[in-house]
């Protein structure tokens, strides 16, 4: 998939799944712990990968997705960058963020399973899905200039409208 950061054409590793495909197997790590494609059954889960943590769009949406979870108590918010667990834990020290999950993608195994991973700069590519209890995606949204902000009310209007908390 073609990306754009600052105008700059990027390529992807690949093409990301279509809405009701399942979700691709991968791992993640978060702070003590791996998360498995596996972990994210059973429940509805929001996630917001971003190319950075410590940049300022990414930072800005990790922030709106954390404001926003007290909204939704009974969904999984994930934010995935490539970052070290030490970057993303020192970045939620630094900004005083408690609520949302800091995943890391440093290996890239979740990227090049998503089609998002982009190898010249070893980050994935800016985008939000959901993913239903049963583990398919049912809501993506891919933005294709990574200095672009998400959607935030169109996730979160999904969120509403297809899950309990409605």
């Amino acid at each position: 998939m073609q990306i754009t950061r600052h105008g700059t054409p990027q390529e992807t590793n690949g093409t990301p799944p279509m809405i009701g495909h399942a979700l691709p197997a991968f791992t993640l790590q978060t702070a003590t712990t791996p998360l498995t494609t596996a972990d994210l059954t059973g429940h509805y889960s929001l996630i917001s990968v971003v190319p950075d943590i410590n940049t300022r769009v990414c930072s800005v949406s990790t922030k709106n997705f954390n404001v926003a979870m007290d909204a939704f108590p009974d969904i999984r918010f994930y934010t995935v960058s490539t970052n070290t667990r030490d970057q993303q834990q020192n970045w939620c020290a630094a900004e005083n963020v408690h609520h949302i999950q800091l995943v890391s993608d440093e290996s890239g195994d979740f990227g090049r399973a998503m089609g998002l991973f982009v190898p010249d700069n070893h980050t994935d590519a800016r985008s939000v899905w959901i993913i239903a209890p049963t583990g398919h995606i049912v809501y993506r949204e891919l933005i294709l200039e990574q200095t672009e902000e998400p959607d935030y009310d169109a996730a979160l209007a999904y969120l509403e409208a297809h899950t309990a908390h409605a």
